[in-house]
């Protein structure tokens, strides 16, 4: 019985106390975000949504600030019986309303949500790879003469901070300190000099263990950074590589790794993604951009 009413429901922020109820929201389409996903989101973050008569999450939308007039958003969730009434729309006007008018909005879609981005004015910029397999091939030990690998202190943030910046294109250290905190791994790619020039985390959830973000001066140091990452998980692993990353891609592909979809990355109040040096080869998430 569809007990959803057409009573018109007021848009609210949402706190960890959601949590469970973003979950099972999350759930009823499909998606796998967990408890330590949404604490980062909501700590580094705003996320909006509805909620019914008996207190029950039924739509939701996420932005995330970064340091400068940029943002990214995600997390755009409607329940099957509340469509149709604009809920989504809503949430996501709501957060692009919590950051300033100028502030360049950047969002991963689905193929359900790219026509209600194209309404409110985002334009399509380019794609992302989600890559999803088993690593199946342990990398040629003969690169460790060239790079060294260790694992992430709190005295380097600052340097990987800065790195994130030149390859993302934006700063976004609250967010970054944020998601080192989460992560299952975060290692630190070194040159012969002892110089940070990469990283790369690992976030363990439900049903992958998600590589990124990634960051390496070329494809083979990438590819160093994976196989640090990915060697000792029996399970699934999740990548979702930026647009133009072709040869990595058939790198991971090599590795186990297979190109399930291509989704968009659509942006709003910008015509281009910002400018970034090439060394970004996987996203944090799709909801983080």
């Amino acid at each position: 019985m569809d007990t959803s009413g057409t009573k018109e429901l007021p848009i609210t922020r949402l706190h960890e106390r959601d949590i469970p109820e973003l979950i099972a929201l999350s759930k009823s389409v499909g998606w796998d975000y967990h408890t330590e996903e949404l604490k980062t989101i909501l700590s580094s973050g705003v996320v909006m949504g509805h909620k019914n008569e008996k207190g029950e999450v039924v739509s939701s939308a996420a932005i995330i600030p970064y340091d400068t007039a940029s943002a990214s958003l995600g997390m755009v969730i409607v329940n099957d019986k509340y469509r149709g009434r604009g809920l989504g729309k809503k949430a996501v006007q709501s957060c692009i309303d919590q950051v300033p008018a100028d502030t360049a909005i950047m969002l991963i879609a689905t193929p359900e949500g790219q026509p209600l981005y194209e309404k409110i004015g985002f334009k399509e910029v380019g794609h992302v790879h989600k890559m999803i397999g088993r690593y199946s091939r342990c990398f040629n030990p003969s690169f460790r003469d060239s790079y060294q690998l260790g694992s992430l202190t709190r005295s380097e943030i600052d340097r990987v901070a800065a790195i994130d910046q030149s390859a993302f294109g934006e700063a976004r250290k609250r967010f970054l300190v944020n998601r080192i905190e989460q992560s299952h791994e975060a290692a630190v790619l070194k040159d012969p000099a002892g110089q940070i020039v990469g990283y790369g985390l690992s976030v363990l959830g439900p049903v992958y263990l998600t590589l990124g973000p990634i960051v390496a001066p070329d494809d083979r140091s990438a590819l160093y950074l994976v196989d640090q990452l990915a060697r000792s998980h029996k399970g699934e692993l999740r990548m979702d590589i930026p647009t133009n990353n072709q040869t990595f891609i058939e790198l991971l592909k090599g590795a186990g790794f297979e190109e399930v979809s291509k989704p968009p990355v659509m942006i709003l109040h910008a015509n281009s993604l910002p400018e970034r040096n090439g060394h970004l080869y996987g996203i944090a998430a799709q909801i983080f951009g």
